[in-house]
């Protein structure tokens, strides 16, 4: 049996070391059913925003590749997911759009050149690292500005219904384009965070009309194009109406015919129990958790441990619940947690220093590494069953037949667990303020 831990007051980072398996008590128990088959883990991975590949430009030649093998490579996080935008988001240098003309309805106009100067060439440097196994969600935070009622890409707005169509081919073309440079998509959602009005790239829809985006244009237009295989997704916004806003969107007319997921943000706080309700009422519906992020606005960015724990929290509640993928936020951020074109700073599990000579890893970083290095793409998420709250966990069956068993620890004080199945496994003091994962036969 392998034991990993992180423990930042005891410098340990995937600190390992071996243990034979032992007999266990009843006692502080924490068991896991491998036998019990919940749903299949898509993966981890995370965003190929403009301003991360931004800041991977301005890098120097070793701290690129040093950068990629963190994230990409089976000794970094082993990310095999990747999410970008279509046109502009947030954490782009400034708004834009791939085609701004209302009369080129053939889209003769429509070019990546932006994507081209900074995306693509991360996104490149991450598939050859993964021998091209990087498979990727798409994005829209917002239409290009005529398309829209408040004809602006910020501060919300509406699709106006005369372009549903056309923007549902536009969205088509861009994912066409990515294929022709060989890049797998497998997942679109309709439109990033539907319900805000932001003072960046945004959209607004109700859930009816991601429902009818979803099902008479945007699912029919991929099909025409030979792209079925590209999975729709709706809401990508935060989880505390993610039921509900899958019931509205899944009542539409060819809604259930082409939606094939519901994506899902932190930001407003846990509401697992949202994730668990969809899981029963639409059990064809995969959830994935497409964005999360440590914002500086709302929380403190000296504090290391708190982000890595939020990190780790979330994740355990969420493939508890149903999650089947992880789509971190930015990849990589400048020393001010940005570029941003409004200032919306943020923090990243790795970072610039404001020299842009080194990148940094942040706990978060090392927390999220838990996960990503040990349940494999293809694992199923299996029961857990704690004797305490204070002891943070999530259950795993690899491929292979690997059990994993993630434990955490948010507590000031050591919790101790007789953690394994049927019986056998190890015994674990979860020192304060720490994870553990457990993998074994």
């Amino acid at each position: 049996m392998k034991i990993i831990t992180t423990n930042v007051n005891k410098d340990q980072y995937w600190e390992e070391r071996t243990a034979a398996p032992q007999e266990l008590s009843c006692m502080q128990a924490v068991n896991i059913y491998p036998e019990i088959k919940l749903h299949k883990i898509r993966g981890f991975g995370g965003a190929f925003t403009e301003s991360a590949a931004y800041c991977y430009s301005k890098l120097p030649e070793d701290e690129k590749k040093a950068f990629i093998k963190a994230y990409f490579s089976k000794a970094g996080l082993g990310y095999t997911l990747g999410r970008t935008h279509i046109n502009s988001c947030d954490f782009s240098l400034s708004n834009y759009a791939a085609d701004t003309d209302p009369q080129d309805e053939a889209l003769e106009k429509f070019s990546l050149e932006r994507e081209e100067q900074y995306i693509l060439p991360l996104i490149n440097a991450a598939r050859e690292e993964c021998g091209g196994d990087l498979k990727f969600l798409l994005s829209p935070w917002s239409p290009p500005a005529f398309m829209k009622t408040n004809h602006e890409m910020n501060h919300g707005g509406a699709l106006k219904e005369e372009y549903y169509e056309r923007w549902a081919k536009y969205m088509v073309r861009f994912v066409k384009e990515y294929e022709d440079r060989g890049i797998r998509v497998n997942w679109i959602t309709v439109q990033n965070e539907p319900d805000a009005v932001q003072t960046w790239d945004s959209c607004k829809y109700t859930a009816a009309q991601e429902g009818i985006f979803a099902g008479k244009y945007l699912g029919p237009a991929l099909k025409a194009a030979g792209l079925s295989h590209v999975k729709i997704f709706v809401w990508d916004h935060n989880k505390e109406c993610a039921y509900e806003r899958a019931c509205g969107s899944m009542a539409q007319e060819g809604a259930k015919d082409y939606i094939a997921g519901i994506g899902v943000h932190w930001y407003t706080g846990d509401h697992f129990e949202n994730i668990d309700m969809i899981r029963r009422a639409f059990p064809d519906l995969e959830v994935f958790f497409t964005e999360g992020c440590v914002e500086y606005s709302r929380f403190d960015r000296s504090n290391e441990t708190y982000k890595g724990e939020m990190y780790a929290h979330d994740m355990i509640g969420n493939f508890k619940n149903g999650v089947s993928a992880f789509f971190d936020w930015n990849l990589l951020l400048d020393s001010q947690g940005g570029p941003n074109h409004v200032g919306n700073f943020c923090d990243a599990p790795m970072m610039c220093t404001e020299d842009f000579s080194k990148v940094e890893k942040h706990l978060s970083y090392y927390y999220i590494g838990h996960f990503s290095r040990y349940v494999q793409p293809g694992a199923f998420a299996v029961p857990v069953s704690s004797w305490c709250s204070e002891a943070e966990c999530a259950g795993f069956v690899n491929p292979d037949g690997e059990k994993v068993l993630i434990l955490l620890n948010r507590q000031d004080k050591v919790v101790h667990v007789s953690a394994g199945a049927k019986g056998q496994g190890a015994s674990v003091d979860l020192e304060p303020h720490s994870i553990v994962t457990l993998c074994w036969e």
